[in-house]
């Protein structure tokens, strides 16, 4: 229960900054297809999975909600404070990640031919809907002041965020700081939790949307990964590599927004700090594997 709850903890301190996803922690760390086929096992399977699924996600659940909650009281001053330092660490946990991701996955690197243009289309969509936020402006989102538009607005933003949540490549905090919705989202959780009643409506049109997109999506990627693995992790490593673009603008789309990360703005130290993270999660995986190994051996004599 402990392991599960560490677990679930990590993600959610994953998923609550821009630069890398829950599922890029459930993907490094070994417990990405128990994660994914709970979840597929708790929407569509029988009784008896549906059981032990429950089981495994609440213990999974805990950890997030635990994480989730500490990270939302200190990031929400923190981003706003030192945005260049944060980012920093992102760009450098994407850049450990990535060869990572590659290494589990070169089998399927290796087709190149079928896959390229599918890492290509990754970049393109990041980038592409990182470079349409700024330029339309969407940043001011204000949770507190609640309408039908943003509602509907914010279920479907729900949706896109819980989807990438799952996928080991771009963060679903990354489409919200893309979306322009990230410090909006993380300051009315803080409201929330200070009280302040005004944001429930918007917060549950969001939840409303994370709900709708974790039971549709989770089926889709098991298909994808399942019959069209190649073409899927070369879209994955494309939106992580369009999610630096998206973390070198994050600036922009604070409340008051400041210039986009540059060479003289970049802290070296933070982003080595963001690679040893990736790093220490991948040793902690190689132990866990080395040691159910032996136990296995163990157990057969």
């Amino acid at each position: 229960m402990l392991k599960d709850g560490i677990n679930g903890f990590c993600m959610a301190l994953a998923d609550s900054v821009p630069g890398v996803s829950g599922g890029t922690v459930a993907f490094i760390m070994g417990f990405y297809d128990n994660f994914i086929g709970s979840i597929d096992a708790l929407v569509y399977g029988k009784m008896e999975e549906k059981k032990g699924a429950l089981r495994y996600l609440l213990r999974l659940g805990l950890g997030w909600i635990i994480g989730m909650g500490m990270a939302v009281v200190l990031l929400s001053s923190l981003f706003e404070s030192h945005i260049y330092m944060v980012s920093s660490l992102f760009l450098g946990f994407i850049a450990g990640a990535i060869p990572l991701i590659i290494m589990e996955e070169k089998e399927s690197f290796r087709e190149l031919g079928k896959g390229i243009l599918f890492c290509i289309a990754g970049i393109a969509l990041v980038a592409g809907i990182t470079f349409a936020n700024g330029k339309l402006g969407t940043s001011s989102m204000d949770l507190g002041g609640f309408s039908l538009g943003l509602g509907i607005r914010l279920f479907f933003i729900g949706m896109a965020a819980i989807s990438a949540m799952f996928l080991p490549g771009i963060s679903g905090s990354t489409l919200l700081l893309i979306f322009g919705a990230y410090i909006p989202v993380i300051t009315a959780i803080k409201g929330v939790l200070s009280l302040q009643l005004s944001y429930i409506p918007a917060l549950a049109f969001f939840g409303c949307g994370v709900v709708a997109g974790a039971v549709t999506v989770v089926k889709l990627i098991r298909i994808c990964l399942e019959k069209f693995r190649t073409q899927t992790v070369y879209a994955i490593l494309g939106m992580m590599i369009g999610s630096f673009y998206a973390i070198v603008m994050g600036p922009t789309t604070l409340k008051t927004p400041q210039a986009a990360m540059n060479v003289n703005s970049f802290q070296i130290l933070a982003a080595i700090v963001g690679v040893l993270l990736v790093l220490g999660m991948q040793i902690i995986r190689d132990k866990r594997v080395e040691g159910n190994e032996a136990f296995v051996k163990k157990s057969k004599c």
